[in-house]
């Protein structure tokens, strides 16, 4: 087995080591779409393989034109600039990537939040939307969350992609923190905690505060999914089947009713 250097004479050359060596194995749902390998030449051929324009139509699928460029952004290999840059170049007109560029401008405005007020990272922003007072919810994820051994198929295969590649489509991210918080009633700091144990992208800013717009604690209302809402944006090897997922498989008004008793009616 190959020893992996753990003596370096300068940060900097700690740093030129693991941009140039950091290697790590993403899977799509199970399907392997190669490795992120480190490093900003590696960097920059992901970048030229964008597809802005079907991102913004696909987005929401599990297998949609993703970038894949997350890991780059979060460890500081690429820039938002970078990315933001090189979209252009696809287009005639920005208008026809509006989408893309605000996801990059959702994302730096999570940082600039951060840095002016860094408490809003593992606090409560504002109160829960939901009926119910901070005190209601769990300290702690349930073991069968952690193990992708809930009650919920489509959201274990999720778990799943969570645990073994360290990576979830956002979309994903949404359904597991929305079942964490509102299905099971848990704190959303154990959530975001538990996603930032496993993710390679994971930044506190923007799994924190996207955990506090689903929980809406930072939104004006919770964030819910039905089952229908996941088998519209799965892939086919995601069991969304009515009996490995009776638990979402109702109308949202009757999720509201069951999810929010004390609330009333919460739109979708």
């Amino acid at each position: 087995m190959k020893t992996v250097q753990k003596d370096f004479s300068s940060h900097k050359d700690l740093v030129t080591f693991a941009l140039q060596n950091l290697c790590v194995s993403v899977k799509n749902n199970g399907a392997d779409v190669g490795a992120i390998k480190g490093g900003r030449e590696e960097a920059l051929k992901a970048l030229k393989d964008i597809k802005p324009k079907d991102y913004v139509s696909t987005r929401n699928f599990i297998d949609g034109a993703v970038t894949w460029l997350s890991p780059y952004i979060r460890h500081g290999i690429l820039t938002l600039e970078d990315v933001r840059q090189e979209a252009l170049t696809h287009v005639d007109t920005p208008e026809k990537i509006e989408k893309f560029i605000q996801e990059l401008a959702w994302r730096e405005f999570w940082q600039r939040l951060y840095v002016q007020q860094p408490d809003y990272i593992w606090n409560n922003i504002e109160d829960y939307k939901t009926g119910l007072s901070h005190d209601d919810y769990a300290d702690e994820l349930q073991e069968d969350i952690r193990k992708g051994e809930t009650p919920v198929a489509c959201l274990n295969h999720f778990i799943g992609n969570l645990i073994n590649d360290g990576y979830v489509h956002n979309h994903a991210r949404m359904y597991l923190a929305s079942y964490v918080v509102h299905f099971r009633r848990v704190k959303w700091q154990a959530g975001a905690q538990w996603f930032l144990t496993h993710l390679l992208d994971g930044d506190p800013a923007s799994n924190n505060l996207s955990w506090q717009w689903v929980a809406s604690t930072f939104s004006n209302k919770p964030y819910i999914f039905n089952l229908d809402n996941v088998r519209k944006y799965a892939t086919d090897d995601i069991d969304t089947s009515s009996e490995n997922n009776e638990v979402l498989d109702y109308s949202y008004d009757e999720l509201n009713e069951r999810l929010f008793p004390k609330k009333g009616q919460i739109n979708a």
